[in-house]
């Protein structure tokens, strides 16, 4: 009895397992549409690897994170990452870093998401007032003051912020769960997408005058432009 247990309980893992193997990859880019004929292939879902023979120790260096990020914008901050486009070594690794810059007085890393990646945050200088917001219906709001050696987490998918209320520079990094996180710039995406969206729409989601609606879309898609 306990050989027949045991032989259900074995066949019961081996499918499961099979189950999870079977599983899709999480995605690398924002879509990867199928062809039939491979010539006219360009992305795939991360990138061709290189011979192992032939990787060298530059393919998984990357010098400079100890150089301040130009502040000089209308957010007042910086984001320096170490990707994959940066560190051909990080190819399937499911692991990147950024190092992001602010400004004194208000300095702002903008709402914005990472539709592949977690994101945890540790302060290395300054002050910053940190939060993210759950999916409807709740959109409960997650908020901390961090200063240095503190640490916050952003779930993957999760809209967040970081701004500077501090009176000197800031300094953060943050490790992401992908490679390829991908970011989604709250603002930038609605309001400045290419073509531009119809304003009805936004005028009606936001609860705004349309010539306001137009107003935003000129200013941020010259910005993105």
């Amino acid at each position: 009895m306990k050989g027949v247990q045991f032989l259900v309980a074995f066949v019961l893992l081996a499918l499961a397992s099979k189950l999870v193997s079977a599983s899709d990859p999480s995605p690398l880019q924002d879509f990867c549409v199928a062809i039939n004929d491979t010539k006219d292939g360009v992305f795939v879902n991360g990138k061709f690897c290189k011979d192992p023979k032939l990787a060298t120790a530059e393919d998984f260096f990357l010098p400079g994170l100890n150089i301040t990020g130009n502040t000089s914008n209308q957010v007042g901050s910086m984001v320096t990452p170490a990707n994959v486009q940066q560190i051909p070594g990080l190819n399937t690794l499911g692991i990147s870093l950024v190092r992001i810059d602010y400004a004194p007085y208000g300095g702002l890393n903008p709402p914005h998401t990472h539709p592949r990646a977690t994101e945890i945050l540790v302060v290395v200088e300054g002050t910053l007032s940190v939060g993210f917001v759950t999916s409807n219906t709740d959109n409960r709001l997650f908020t901390k003051v961090l200063y240095p050696g503190d640490v916050f987490v952003f779930p993957e998918g999760m809209i967040h912020f970081q701004l500077n209320i501090g009176s000197t520079n800031a300094v953060a990094f943050a490790a992401l769960s992908s490679q390829n996180p991908g970011v989604i710039t709250i603002a930038n995406a609605v309001f400045g997408s290419d073509p531009a969206i119809n304003p009805d729409v936004l005028a009606k989601a936001f609860q705004l005058d349309q010539n306001i609606v137009k107003q935003l879309q000129s200013r941020f898609w010259w910005d993105n432009n």
